[in-house]
């Protein structure tokens, strides 16, 4: 019979390994669990609301910090974050932990059920740099500026709980639907159930640990490293899906973990120290998920910006794409017109107390976003604006929400082609920043499982 470590030993060569993961006790999903933190970053009503759901409740919202209060005294926040993880320790509120992969199904408010995997990844198995050949690669590319605000958060903690997902490009649901199939024939009881809150949806999860399903998920494994090899010999096994930047900060924390042990760069990788092989800041806890899943829908991530003269910028975009201006009636033509399209672009804009539509008919063929942000970053340049004057929004909602305010002008764009997306990381690396999002705003990601970092 095999052990973990035999296990964790095969395992390693996909990036992977075996998760001891936490649990809260009695765990109330609707309390315990909150939206990954970068999502409604202009909606305080949104995290308010969080607020006093949660009350006085053990919860993730005291572990995590919201975008929405970066810029709001988040020196003091992250000390309070920590301060939270160290009480939730001491004052034992988790189960022991257990070393288990757990299986997710996730039911979102539109009725989408998407299956996953919680399990480890070796960060030494990851790479953010564009063109990377690494088992893991980003899929959008890494602003270094928001690593540091993000090392502050997590060197010191004694916990992580990951928004992290990962993609599988796995046509036939080798991985996935074998754990699932495995889950039902042995009728698993879940390790969690429950619902989310503000019309979420709910979560269950299913731990695996015994040989019979670690033996199928590793098989799983091997025959998706097999069908995502290239002629080289390179492995494309995963893509970062969401939280692109929190993979990279934790692989910032564990390259540093290995310099101050004495660990020497060669061919640009710093080695890992002797004794330092499982040391906790070598993986990151993520959810795995396939790229193909019917329950995962991908949707692009809108832009809105702030304090522009919106027909300028409409008009340098229009000249950069090509293509034709047209003023839509009403707010559904204009959607219509945008998600019917792989092209098409819509701008949302407020004058006089009047909601503004327009619609960008273009012929570009290339993955819209990648035309449309260096439009915008050359206006800025050219105007010299503040990055600061864009934030990136999930939900068609919020593109209308937004708009309706008078200096805000709110970029619409068309759907992703999921399909194509593996091939046009490994040939042309990684899109733009926030080129598209798993669904939509209220269906990311919540956080639920912790591990211990220290």
């Amino acid at each position: 019979m095999k052990n973990l470590l035999d296990f964790n030993k095969e395992f390693s060569n996909y990036g992977i390994s075996i998760p001891e993961i936490l649990l809260p006790k009695n765990i109330d999903t609707s309390t315990w669990c909150v939206i990954a933190c970068d999502q409604f970053t202009q909606d305080k009503d949104y995290w308010d609301d969080v607020q006093k759901q949660v009350g006085e409740k053990n919860s993730t919202l005291n572990i995590i910090l919201p975008e929405i209060y970066l810029q709001d005294n988040a020196d003091e926040r992250i000390k309070k974050i920590n301060s939270a993880m160290t009480t939730y320790l001491q004052n034992e509120i988790f189960d022991s932990p257990k070393c288990e992969f757990i299986f997710t199904e996730r039911t979102t408010f539109y009725g989408r059920t998407r299956k996953g995997l919680m399990a480890c990844v070796d960060l030494d198995s990851y790479d953010w740099k564009p063109f990377s050949k690494s088992l893991i690669r980003a899929t959008e590319a890494t602003i270094l500026e928001r690593i540091p605000p993000r090392v502050k958060i997590r060197e010191n903690a004694p916990l992580e709980s990951p928004h992290i997902m990962l993609l599988v490009n796995d046509k036939e649901n080798s991985l996935l639907g074998s754990v699932e199939e495995f889950v039902k024939t042995k009728n698993l009881s879940p390790c969690y159930d429950g619902r989310l809150m503000k019309e979420s949806g709910s979560i269950k999860g299913f731990a695996i640990s015994d040989e019979e399903g670690l033996q199928k998920i590793k098989s799983a494994f091997e025959k998706i490293a097999n069908e995502n090899r290239d002629d080289d010999g390179n492995v494309f096994m995963f893509a970062v899906g969401d939280g692109n930047h929190s993979l990279a900060t934790a692989k910032a924390i564990w390259d540093n973990v290995k310099k101050q042990n004495g660990g020497k760069e060669v061919d640009g990788k710093i080695q890992i120290p002797q004794g330092l092989e499982n040391h906790p800041a070598r993986f990151a806890l993520v959810e795995i998920e396939n790229i193909f899943d019917s329950g995962l829908t991908f949707e692009p991530i809108h832009r809105v910006i702030f304090d522009v003269d919106e027909n300028s910028l409409i008009e340098q975009i229009k000249n950069s794409l090509g293509g034709t201006l047209e003023y839509e009636q009403s707010k559904q033509s204009l959607i219509d017109n945008v998600k019917n399209s792989s092209s098409n672009f819509g701008f949302v804009f407020t004058k006089n107390g009047e909601q503004k539509f327009v619609l960008l008919k273009t012929q570009i063929t290339e993955l819209a976003v990648s035309c449309l942000q260096p439009a915008i970053d050359k206006f800025f340049d050219e105007q010299n604006i503040s990055k600061d004057k864009i934030d990136y929004i999930h939900g068609t909602d919020e593109v209308f929400r937004l708009g309706s305010k008078e200096n805000a002008l709110s970029i619409l764009l068309p759907p992703i082609a999921k399909d194509s997306l593996f091939t046009t990381i490994d040939t042309l690396g990684p899109l733009p920043r926030k080129s598209f999002s798993m669904g939509e705003a209220s269906e990311k990601r919540f956080y639920l499982e912790c591990r211990r970092l220290k």
